[in-house]
């Protein structure tokens, strides 16, 4: 386990059940015996909105930063996703961020989400790497819109 997982999983225990926790930078860091950037890294790298969080953070003070926990229906992450994100295309490791949260979030199964992966990853999509991330895009922007469709469905 890495310092940045300890990181994290010392973060999620922290933010527990609640939708946000105020924390400083600075005593992170000396907690962890870390630099005020490995910190940094953790959260732009595991805390994104793509895995349903938001960081705030306030200038001065040491760092005072608020993680927040996106508490949002599925089907309104999901047209979200389709209309900021995945106009322009994606990358892999974004949209891999996207599908564990709809997994987490209970919108595919862990088996939909590895065919999905498999579908979109590069191996998969055989074509000139400048236009990976718009077919990848593109595919994925599909398959929300499908599951969208089924959601919909399943509740009339």
């Amino acid at each position: 386990m890495t310092v940045s997982d300890i990181i994290e999983r010392f973060l999620l225990d922290t933010l527990g059940d609640e939708l946000s926790v105020n924390f400083n930078r600075n005593e992170l860091a000396t907690y962890f015996s870390v630099a005020p950037s490995q910190i940094n890294y953790v959260l732009s790298t595991r805390f994104t909105p793509e895995r349903g969080y938001i960081i705030e953070s306030r200038r001065g003070g040491g760092g005072s930063i608020t993680l927040i926990r996106v508490n949002e229906d599925a089907d309104d992450v999901l047209l979200g996703y389709i209309d900021k994100t995945l106009s322009d295309g994606i990358e892999y490791v974004k949209a891999c961020q996207i599908i564990e949260r709809l997994t987490v979030d209970g919108v595919f199964s862990k088996n939909e989400a590895q065919l999905i992966k498999a579908a979109i990853s590069d191996k998969a999509l055989i074509a000139p790497t400048v236009a990976k991330s718009r077919l990848r895009g593109s595919i994925l922007k599909n398959v929300l819109l499908e599951t969208l469709k089924i959601h919909e469905n399943d509740d009339e």
